[in-house]
């Protein structure tokens, strides 16, 4: 009989077995053999090491002789480490991985990412693949997440259409109890909601009825999930989805689900920093991550693959079934690095400030 714990070693022990496969059919030798003389890759991210840590388990039982150096930096200080290293010719990263779509493209069109075109691209959606220099690695949709001890259940919207006639028909019994990120403090917030405004017909309405009800704004995940598990807020909307399953599966309070008429669904770009110490275990970590083994290290750990080819794991298919079908990818596009210009940002946050007056 097969015990729990025996299951988990035999699942793991699966998982590195196709670790160790891709590394002996996948990379030319010739890449591994110089990764393994630098010896290691220095990854400068914003995803937790908690979401991190398969992958890395899973590239070191490939490739024992190249160490990754972890540095949770968050998603601005990310983008401004490799801004001020490459400004001072001393840089330090070998990969920056990180959230914030429309830094990570900025990096590239400044010439801070090695131009470079990774086998695996081909297995990847179209939209997940910028200049040959960024590569989203995860697809992670938008969700909503919600107290279910205090929110009854014809309160739980299933479209933002029902979001905002919820907000409207119960604004005085959901006052201060709604949440979302701040877009002036969240570059993921930012991103979702620019994106909302363009895609979900009268979006503008929705966050002038969450400024109507005094709705929160956090320019983080972890400040609305402990809201809601204490019940100070009952709902939090355009919260990232793999972190909303991950607490729902540790803490009973919380419950989750999609705003299924449209999904925006982000996937956290990989890039080769431009002069990078260790280019070849640079190179050879990005297409990891991009190959079924490291795709299938990223769902085991919370974050769900991009490629649909993967098996026995979460993946873009099994994403966009969960989601209803209507999953909108942001793409790591031109259209979307637009985002950042001044003149947009200041329009939209012109029109941000106005709807949070309600």
């Amino acid at each position: 009989m097969l015990t729990r714990r025996g299951a988990i070693m035999t699942v793991a022990g699966a998982a590195l077995a196709g670790s160790r496969s891709w590394a002996q059919s996948g990379p030319s030798p010739d890449l591994v053999g110089k990764a393994k003389a630098e010896g290691k890759v220095a990854i400068y991210t914003s995803t937790d090491l908690d979401q991190g840590q398969k992958l890395l388990d899973a590239f070191k039982a490939a490739f024992p002789g190249v160490e990754p150096q972890w540095n949770d930096l968050g998603t601005t200080s990310t983008f401004n480490r490799i801004v001020s290293e490459a400004a001072a010719k001393q840089v330090g990263c070998d990969i920056a991985w990180s959230s914030a779509v429309e830094l990570q493209l900025t990096a590239v069109d400044r010439g801070l990412a090695e131009d470079y075109k990774s086998p695996e691209a081909a297995k990847l959606p179209d939209w997940a693949v910028y200049m040959n220099a960024a590569y989203g690695t995860t697809c992670e949709p938008a969700a909503i997440v919600y107290n279910k001890r205090l929110l009854p259940a014809e309160m739980i919207p299933k479209t933002h259409a029902d979001l905002l006639r919820i907000l409207k028909e119960n604004r005085a019994a959901l006052d201060s109890k709604v949440a979302t990120y701040d877009p002036e403090k969240s570059g993921t917030g930012y991103m979702f909601q620019t994106h909302d405004v363009e895609t979900v017909p009268n979006y503008w309405d929705l966050l002038t009825a969450f400024g109507a009800a005094h709705g929160k704004v956090y320019g983080s995940s972890g400040a609305m999930r402990e809201k809601v598990i204490s019940g100070e807020h009952v709902l939090a909307f355009d919260v990232i989805g793999s972190y909303a399953v991950a607490w729902a599966k540790a803490n009973d309070n919380i419950g989750y689900g999609y705003l299924t008429d449209h999904v925006p669904a982000f996937s956290r770009p990989m890039l080769v920093a431009k002069g990078a110490p260790h280019p070849n275990a640079a190179r050879l970590f990005l297409d990891f991550t991009l190959s079924p083994a490291g795709q299938k290290a990223l769902s085991d750990g919370g974050l769900p693959a991009v490629r649909a080819d993967v098996s026995g794991a979460e993946n873009l298919d099994t994403v966009t079934r969960a989601v209803g079908g209507k999953l909108s990818p942001i793409p790591l596009a031109a259209k979307t690095l637009e985002f950042s210009d001044p003149k947009h940002r200041g329009e939209f946050f012109r029109q941000w400030r106005k709807a949070m007056q309600g």
